[in-house]
Order: structure tokens, then sequence, then C-alpha cells
């Protein structure tokens, strides 16, 4: 299979702290891959290297082919990245918004026209995509946003807790989206969420990260057997308990 992503001991050295230590994954074209651990375990670091945000310490990550340290600027024209905190324009009808993000893509009418019908269809907002994003609920931006971020079809979309403050019914929608995604158009995807239910339901593996360390990874089912455990909740409790003793 097609290696959209080989991340090859990644880390990253602050002054006193080493967030992340030569941690080392892969992700094939089409799969969503998801990243968990305690706070301060070093995802989001790791998350901010891949995107280019953060320069590596030492180690590698490369992404369609291209090194995050040699070539950042092609890097960042085959990710997307979309983090938890991320806004829109609320005086911005969702229309607008989406016209105004793709005019950062490209110049080409064509291709802006093409990213907002594309995003259009992504999200499902139909006519309220004439309102005002001031008008919209939270589960409403965050399925904008969503089709904003791969509306270009990049290659690698990294996504930060994408159903954060979600009611059940609009999380639902949203893990649905990365799926059909994944399924239909062969987009990888690169996750961090503290919600155990919706990565074992979205992703086909996981990495547990904690102390900076990837610890373990493999499919959801190989890990609850691995750690005879009922679900990833489990796993990820044994997991970091079993590191803290080390």
């Amino acid at each position: 299979m097609e290696k959209v992503l080989e991340v090859k001991e990644l880390s990253k050295q602050y002054t006193k702290v080493l967030a992340a230590d030569k941690v080392s994954f892969d992700i094939e074209k089409g799969e969503i891959f998801a990243l968990i651990g305690p706070n301060g375990a070093g995802k989001t670091t790791t998350i901010r290297m891949i995107s280019t945000l953060l320069t590596p310490t030492s180690g590698d990550a490369i992404v369609a082919g291209h090194s995050v340290i040699k070539e950042p600027e092609k890097v960042r024209q085959n990710i997307t990245y979309l983090p938890d905190e991320a806004g829109a324009y609320k005086n911005m009808t969702g229309k607008a918004y989406l016209r105004f993000m793709a005019g950062l893509f490209s110049t080409n009418i064509d291709d802006i026209n093409r990213y907002v019908e594309r995003a259009s269809s992504i999200c499902g907002l139909g006519d309220r995509l004439r309102d005002k994003i001031g008008s919209y609920s939270r589960g409403m931006t965050r399925k904008l946003l969503l089709a904003r971020a791969v509306m270009t079809e990049p290659k690698l979309a990294i996504l930060d807790e994408p159903t954060s403050g979600l009611d059940v019914l609009n999380a639902i929608e949203i893990r649905k989206m990365i799926k059909k995604l994944a399924r239909e158009e062969g987009m990888s995807f690169l996750l961090s969420s503290h919600n155990m239910l919706e990565i074992e339901f979205v992703s086909d593996r996981v990495g547990i990260v904690a102390k900076g360390h990837l610890l373990v990874s493999g499919r959801a089912d190989e890990l609850k057997q691995r750690y005879n455990a009922a679900n990833l909740e489990e796993v990820f409790e044994r997991v970091v308990k079993d590191n803290e003793i080390l």
C-alpha cells in the first residue's frame, strides 16, 4: 500500500523538556490513524511537527514523499490541519467564507468554484450556507470547517479533537463524514481525540503516546485482545499506567 505519511524517530526537545522522543509510525492511503494519550503526552507537539508548525529537533516526517524539514512548503501543499480551537468569520455567510478560503489556495476561478462546490456538498448545510456563520450552531460550524479543510483534496488531513463540544448526533455526522472521505476518496487522516468511543468507531489503527513516547500501535480489536480489555478505554488506561511504573 502507498504510504502517505512516514514518521521517522521524530523528536522535539524544549529547554528542559523532551516533548516527543523518537516517535515513529506511518499512515497508508485511505487510512484513519488516531494518536491518543494523556494531556502533555506529546500528541500536539508531534502533530505540529508533522504540520510544519514546529521544527523537529531530530528525526523527520515524510508526507506524500516530501520531508517536513527539507521541503516544508511541499508538505503544506499536501496536508490540511484543523485544530480544536479553529473558528470561522461570524459576519460572513457560509458560502462567502468557503469562497474566501478557496481564494487562498488558488486564483483560478474554475478551481475556486470547484473547491466551493465540493465543500458545499460535503458539509451538507444546504440553504443555511446563505446565512451568517454567527447564526450557526457549534455542530454546523464544525461541519463547515471540516468541509473547508478537505475541499482541496489534501493527501493527509490532520484533525485535532474533530468533534469536541458537539452533541451526540452532530458528532456521529462528523465521524461519518471522515469515514466516507477515507473510504470513497482515499483521503488519509491523522486524528487526535480524548473520546475513546469515537476513536474506536472511526479509526483503522491507533497509537498511544505517553511522556513523549509512542508506546503501542495497532488496530483497536488487536489492542483489546492483547491487553484483555473490553474496550479501548481500558487499553488506554493499562498502557499508560504500565508506562508510569517503568
